[in-house]
């Protein structure tokens, strides 16, 4: 099994167990609310665009709430178990494309809920995740108005965010970092260090792809 597979897999677990009404940490939005957007990003690639250009959000929002309107959560869990289209006759393009989305989204949903624990890691998932991380760091600290150093536990250093001025060293695991990196930032267990000012910048900083 890949990576891709294993995380839809426990995450579609994770909500049946928890049903339709759970937080999670994309703001606004139930475990409902997340299900049907994988549905979207997965089988509706018309409505895709608005994820990431705010003119054309109110067209996402709009099919991703008539995904719920059509759909039972269960149903909608059970399209997210089964990866659509290219995904699911190419699963080395899954992995490429979906492992680390559906990684940062199981823990969306487990770091909402109480008393949430981070997971031991396979070492190949790590290593998976670092690899990641390290390559895309530019891309997804880019809108930092400070640069940051990420130092993953264990051994390896990234750079992203602005070339000049302050910086903040950011510790922890790859998964952490991760998590840092795609914008949850305050749930994400890490060790920041720099000037005060810069780190509060780091921290409300709007992050990710």
């Amino acid at each position: 099994m890949t990576h891709a597979r294993g995380e839809r897999s426990a995450l579609c677990d994770l909500f049946d167990r928890l049903g339709p009404d759970a937080p999670t940490l994309c703001t606004g939005w139930t475990t409902y609310d997340l299900a049907a957007h994988l549905v979207l990003r997965e089988r509706r690639p018309d409505a895709m665009s608005g994820i990431a250009i705010k003119p054309l959000a109110g067209y996402t929002a709009s099919v991703q709430n008539g995904l719920k309107a059509r759909h039972p959560y269960p149903e909608l869990v059970g399209l997210v178990r089964k990866p659509a289209g290219v995904y699911a006759l190419l699963p080395v393009l899954d992995e490429a494309v979906n492992a680390l989305e559906l990684f940062v989204h199981h823990e969306d949903v487990r770091r909402a809920q109480p008393s949430w624990e981070p997971r031991e890691l396979a070492d190949d998932l790590d290593r998976l995740i670092w690899k990641r991380v390290s390559a895309g760091a530019r891309l997804m600290l880019r809108r930092s108005p400070v640069g940051i150093v990420l130092h993953r536990l264990g051994g390896g250093v990234a750079l992203g965010g602005a070339r000049q001025g302050p910086k903040v060293e950011v510790t922890g695991t790859a998964s952490e970092l991760l998590m840092f990196c795609f914008g949850r930032q305050r749930h994400a267990r890490v060790e920041l260090t720099g000037e005060p000012r810069a780190v509060d910048q780091v921290r409300n900083a709007t992050l990710g792809v």
